[in-house]
């Protein structure tokens, strides 16, 4: 399974040559409503495969969770349903929150 580090990802997010990627937040909506990274898409862990149809198995998928374990769970899903460009942001929200945005609300 691919990571990508909150630093990784927000110089990835700036660089305007390259395609945006999806940012799939797997989170609870009381935790989207907290904070999120902008941009990102909120779909819950459970919700994930009966709502499949929904995602792009050729677009680049960055999951997000807290801390990056439920997305990891959920990229080990999406690899086995054969998508093949599926990346989780280590340390999930709460490592974007301490690397990248510190006035983000932490939970």
């Amino acid at each position: 399974m691919r990571q990508i580090g909150p630093r990784d990802l927000a110089e990835r997010l700036n660089d305007a040559s390259r395609e945006a990627p999806l940012l799939l937040d797997v989170r609870e909506p009381w935790e989207f409503e907290l904070c999120r990274v902008a941009g990102s898409v909120p779909m819950p862990m459970g919700s994930v495969p009966a709502r499949l149809a929904e995602l792009d198995r050729e677009r680049e998928t960055i999951v997000i969770c807290h801390h990056g374990g439920r997305s990891a769970q959920v990229c080990m899903f999406l690899e086995h349903q054969g998508f093949t460009r599926v990346i989780n942001l280590a340390g999930g929200v709460a490592g974007w929150a301490a690397q990248v945005d510190p006035g983000m609300p932490r939970y």
